[in-house]
């Protein structure tokens, strides 16, 4: 199915883009309503976006075609209000649509100068955590009375079907998660139908993008500042429990739901401040946060671990214990951090799971529908994504 309003339950992978949870709609009924018909775009109508819907009056089959007489691919969203093409119409292009007995013909604009790039740090074919969110970034900020317009064009399909929702977290950021974590196995097909979508002024998208991934196994990790101990389980069974050392009090670590956003077998941590500065190649690095909280190998803190907090914010563990979870997690696997008496500022890294879902709800610039069927969906070609800002390391 598709979803609709930034939030749907999302099943059955077609093609898809680069950031997106919404769906296309429902299949349409095999009994087409006599009076159904084409209402936009009007015939013979020039300087149409290449992201532009089919309107129509009720339920009925669509066919759209170019000038040389190609099929486009499509589907009606769940409501039936649009039927949705399942790529990007090409710049300079006619093309006729046919509904209901009504015959539309109408010219696409041509190629704008202003384009706004659209990418996200997931790649194809990967497998992440059950945590992971869909993270869409622009290249330029959207204004606010364009976000509706830009998440109804944000498409996921998920199978099997899970309930999630948009948040924008600027104008130029926002993610999408499921209600509750991904499902194991769950296969995610995303489409970003930015392309030639106007995003106000002379703004428009520059490009669809499509991702496919899927979701792996259970892997959370608990940290307890109570006991400087890590709790990791997968699929809710104990695997081990690893003594650690947080951040020292002038230092503390963030206590939330953490994601882990990046992994690396060593890097190199700078730290500046006066009479604490230091210049070390850390290994086994797991990132939780933008302002230098990770999970890392920690030799010279062994003896601490366990028993006290003597880092400058990051998760200390020994270089065995580092070695061992860096093998076993993936990107976007799941990290709670408790009772450190300082909250996980919002925004610092992948806080989606920091805040309940009623809240989360509050962030999609459309209204929440209620859960609908699985149904088709647009699909569009595969592209990769690109890779996320981040600060150099500075906490260990």
């Amino acid at each position: 199915m598709t979803a609709l309003a930034g939030l749907a339950l999302l099943t059955g992978c077609t093609s898809a883009a680069a950031a997106g949870w919404q769906d296309a709609g429902t299949l349409p009924s095999s009994k087409a309503s006599a009076a159904a018909s084409i209402t936009a775009p009007a015939d013979g109508a020039t300087n149409v976006s290449t992201a532009t819907e089919i309107a129509l009056s009720g339920s009925v089959k669509v066919s759209l075609t170019d000038g040389s007489g190609t099929a486009i691919d499509g589907a009606p969203r769940a409501d039936g209000s649009t039927w949705v093409p399942t790529t990007q119409l090409k710049y300079g292009t006619t093309y006729t649509a046919t509904a209901g007995g009504k015959k539309v013909t109408f010219t696409t604009m041509n190629r704008p100068g202003n384009l706004v790039s659209v990418s996200t740090p997931l790649e194809d074919d990967q497998v992440y955590g059950v945590a992971m969110p869909m993270v869409v970034r622009l290249d330029r900020p959207v204004p606010k009375d364009q976000w509706a317009n830009v998440e109804r064009r944000l498409f996921v399909h998920s199978e099997p079907a899970q309930e999630g929702s948009w948040y924008w977290f600027s104008g130029t950021e926002l993610h999408y998660r499921p209600m509750e974590y991904w499902q194991e196995g769950t296969k995610l097909s995303v489409r970003l139908a930015t392309g030639g979508l106007s995003f106000g002024g002379n703004a428009y998208g520059a490009a669809d993008l499509t991702i496919r991934a899927t979701i792996g196994a259970k892997l959370l990790m608990v940290t307890d500042n109570a006991t400087h101990t890590m709790t990791v389980t997968k699929n809710d069974q104990v695997l081990k429990t690893i003594p650690i050392s947080l951040g020292k009090p002038s230092k503390p670590s963030s206590s939330g739901a953490m994601v882990v956003i990046s992994k690396a077998q060593s890097e190199l941590f700078v730290g500046t401040d006066p009479g604490d500065s230091y210049r070390t190649t850390v290994y086994w690095t797991q990132r939780l946060t933008w302002g230098g909280e990770y999970i890392h190998a920690a030799p010279w803190s062994v003896g601490d671990q366990g028993r006290r907090n003597v880092s400058h914010g990051c998760t200390n563990m020994s270089t065995e214990n580092a070695k061992w979870l860096w093998g076993l997690t993936r990107i976007g696997d799941p990290v709670i951090v408790k009772g450190t008496g300082v909250k996980l500022e919002w925004g610092n890294g992948y806080t989606d799971w920091d805040r309940p879902w009623a809240e989360y709800l509050k962030g999609s610039a459309l209204p929440h529908p209620a859960p609908s069927a699985p149904s088709a969906g647009p699909s569009g070609a595969s592209a990769s994504g690109a890779t996320s800002p981040a600060a150099s390391p500075s906490a260990r």
